[in-house]
């Protein structure tokens, strides 16, 4: 006797890791892993090119991993504060991709446009997925419902 589950489906189900510390967030190894790119590898070439946003990108690249994990721990004594740094991270993304996009149209081929494209996708990536935790954080962190009013017991 076959098993429905299994000969329907063909792939292998893996249960992922669990969520211990915010090192264990594919956002956050994510976006840092871009940072390193970004500082070992866009960096020098910016500063031979004297682009004039270079301290912006350093500041952006560094706040989003900075506010994921501070929104992870933050989470469980100032729940909104925790959203709300969520936010941050999303909108470090969004910049991210601008400066990027900006250094690609003012620069093109001087720098490694290869590079900065697969960076934009990680980054449009983590921003999606930054928002897939957003949801839920608030699916399971929500106010307790007020008990509903005892029933009359008629005598």
């Amino acid at each position: 006797m076959t098993n429905y589950a299994q000969s329907r489906y063909k792939t292998n189900f893996t249960p992922r890791k669990p969520v211990k510390t915010f090192r264990d967030l594919d956002i956050y190894q994510q976006t840092m892993n871009c940072a390193v790119i970004v500082v070992k590898n866009i960096r020098p070439k910016l500063v031979t090119l004297k682009y004039p946003f270079l301290e912006g990108l350093m500041d952006c690249t560094m706040t989003v991993p900075l506010s994921i994990g501070e929104a992870h721990s933050i989470r469980f004594g100032d729940f909104p504060l925790g959203l709300r740094l969520l936010e941050k991270a999303m909108s470090g993304c969004n910049k991210m991709i601008i400066y990027l996009e900006h250094i690609k149209g003012m620069y093109g081929a001087k720098v490694e446009i290869d590079v900065i494209d697969e960076i934009i996708v990680r980054y449009a990536e983590s921003r999606t997925k930054t928002f897939h935790l957003e949801q839920s954080w608030k699916k399971w962190n929500v106010a307790p419902r007020e008990p509903s009013a005892p029933a009359r017991i008629k005598l």
